[in-house]
């Protein structure tokens, strides 16, 4: 009888390609998976966070993807994981990670008579006049939390020990269907790799491997970041808001998300739009940030840039989506040893962790226990292709 074949060795040079949020969770948890860690390699165009996981808000919520199961587990399992990140890392003190009441609030389209006595809901720090109906509970402090997504990115990828390197990955290099390494812009030789993550957000689609598997697209979106007043009379409450800035108007869906810092950040007034080639390059367009500041000044006059808030900045960034809605995660076909992380679109800083503990898994144990990844396999939209084509 002939021996059984020996088990395949996990790989020992992984690279990761993308230095956000998903990418740096991979990181991490390949150098911590118990029973083969790895520290892996990182390449990052410009600089680790320096695109939407750098200005994101940074909120999290336990329960709010329940209305798709597949992504209800990643988002319950993510959930659990930053909490236990925030332990380990001293997440309180390193990135600012805490428990928040998360309100929704209707916003007067015209102003009018503040009432006699703000809603008993509301956050001391948000005007009275700012609520056109009472607010509603959409969490709580069990259900809801927030940190600096910057930061916390930053503190993972310490976490990990894993070598970054700056450049601009052109191609990924496979030899007789097997991930062999990637070629970055202005380096003579390829970067060997045992095992690729393609973890880019939406610029993964600039790679030729990804393209001709799935499309991931970019929406813009807005935030400005202000330093209230009195900082100290913030509370944590985040404010999901709906604002009509006139009769007959598009109906907006800004949100509110003070930090522990002292500051406060506001997003929203999104659009698709395909990134540009350097994310260092990213501004925001003037109308949508003067609408930001209209919208924060209705919220609090301590926000307001004519009462003395402080601009500490006025940004845009490039969330990933998918044309079904949902990430892509796992291996890509035809290219053993490769792997994609994207298309989370705004719910990337709450789902980096299990995404980046799924990878670590999938590479090194072969399959993924803390969550499923058939939903998120890119290989389903080669099969809906096949069905379109039968």
């Amino acid at each position: 009888m002939s021996a059984a074949p020996a088990a395949a060795s996990p790989p020992r040079r992984v690279v990761i390609c993308g230095g956000g949020v998903v990418g740096a969770c991979t990181a991490y948890f390949l150098s911590t998976h118990a029973a083969s860690p790895t520290v892996p390699t990182l390449v990052e165009k410009c600089a680790p966070a320096c695109a939407a996981s750098g200005k994101a808000g940074g909120f999290l919520a336990l329960d709010w993807c329940d209305s798709t199961p597949a992504l209800s587990r990643l988002a319950r399992a993510s959930f659990a994981l930053h909490r236990r990140l925030a332990d380990a890392l001293g997440g309180a003190d390193a990135y600012g990670f805490r428990p928040v009441h998360t309100l929704s609030v209707l916003l007067p389209t015209h102003p009018g008579p503040a009432p006699a006595s703000p809603h008993p809901r509301l956050p001391p720090w948000v005007d009275p006049s700012a609520s056109a109906a009472p607010p509603r509970e959409l969490g709580t402090p069990d259900t809801t939390a927030q940190f600096h997504p910057g930061l916390f990115t930053k503190a993972v990828l310490a976490a990990s020990g894993a070598e970054v390197v700056i450049g601009e990955v052109e191609r990924v290099v496979a030899r007789d269907g097997r991930v062999a390494g990637v070629v970055v812009k202005g380096r003579d030789a390829v970067v060997d790799a045992d095992a690729v993550v393609l973890a880019l957000g939406p610029w993964s689609g600039r790679l030729e491997v990804v393209r001709e598997v799935f499309d991931v697209s970019g929406l813009k979106a807005h935030s400005i970041v202000l330093r209230p007043r009195e900082p100290e009379k913030i509370t944590p409450h985040c404010l999901f808001l709906s604002y009509q800035p006139e009769p007959g108007a598009k109906m907006l869906d800004p949100e509110v998300y003070p930090r522990p810092t002292g500051e406060v950040y506001i997003c929203g007034m999104s659009k698709d739009e395909n990134p540009p080639d350097d994310p260092a390059t990213i501004t925001g367009e003037p109308d949508s940030i003067a609408m930001l500041h209209k919208i924060a000044g209705k919220v609090s006059s301590q926000l307001k840039k004519e009462e003395g808030a402080e601009v500490v900045a006025e940004q845009a960034c490039y969330l990933p989506c998918t044309t079904d809605g949902l990430p892509v995660i796992g291996e890509i076909p035809g290219v053993k040893g490769c792997y994609v992380a994207t298309g989370h679109s705004c719910w990337g800083i709450l789902n980096g962790p299990a995404t980046g503990a799924a990878l670590a898994e999938l590479i090194l144990d072969g399959k993924s226990k803390i969550v499923g990844l058939d939903p998120f396999s890119p290989a389903r939209f080669l099969k809906r292709r096949s069905r379109r084509g039968a």
